[in-house]
């Protein structure tokens, strides 16, 4: 009988530059403690957002990045892989590539705007014309207030398309005490979406559930 090693699965992770960056780096951190490959995509403004929200410094060049985020993460080797802004040889820049959801979290409303209209300016860009034409699993995550009335015509547009739009709007029914319960929450929904397990954040009717099971 042969031994079938358990499939990995791998998921498209980009960074652009809204504010938010938080929430991206911790689904990096649970995507890798859940054992996922994730291919990373980080724009130039990202960078600069990263730098000025948290005390993580991301160097130049995505070899360099791809170093210091398996480290960041606690990762095992080749499982984050960080692909450059022009790298049209990337998995996630080809329909014939693997087939990945795709998170853009944060979401700027740029990119809203480029994905809305079928720009493939960068590989970002690209990545999520690939998602939306395969129909594959692409969930944009905007911080943005207020929405003009282009972002919310952009937003309808690709929901339409199939895109989930998941603002980084986090809730307070959990009664949270710090911002990383904050954060937790986004991102908790955000892995649900996805499909992998977590323990960030009990869900709904969780705790009634088990009261009316024990009594």
């Amino acid at each position: 009988m042969t031994e079938h090693t358990p499939q990995v699965r791998t998921i498209n992770l980009a960074f652009t530059g809204a504010s938010g960056a938080q929430y991206g780096l911790r689904l990096l951190q649970c995507l890798v403690a859940a054992g996922c490959r994730v291919n990373v995509m980080i724009s130039r403004a990202a960078q600069v957002v990263i730098a000025t929200e948290t005390d993580l410094k991301l160097p130049g060049t995505p070899p360099a990045m791809q170093e210091t985020l398996t480290n960041w993460a606690q990762a095992e080797p080749g499982q984050v892989l960080v692909f450059g802004r022009e790298d049209w040889f990337a998995p996630p820049a080809s329909g014939s590539g693997e087939r990945a959801p795709l998170v853009v979290c944060p979401c700027s409303t740029g990119t809203l705007s480029a994905l809305a209209t079928g720009a493939s300016n960068n590989l970002i860009e690209r990545a999520g014309d690939v998602a939306l034409k395969e129909r594959r699993p692409l969930i944009l995550v905007p911080r943005e207030a207020p929405f003009s009335e282009v972002h919310l015509e952009n937003m309808l547009k690709l929901t339409r398309m199939g895109a989930v739009i998941m603002p980084a709007s986090p809730g307070f029914y959990h009664r949270p005490a710090s911002v990383q319960d904050l954060v937790d929450f986004v991102v908790a929904r955000l892995l649900d979406h996805l499909g992998i397990s977590q323990d960030l954040m009990p869900r709904w009717g969780e705790a009634r559930a088990e009261q009316k099971r024990s009594g």
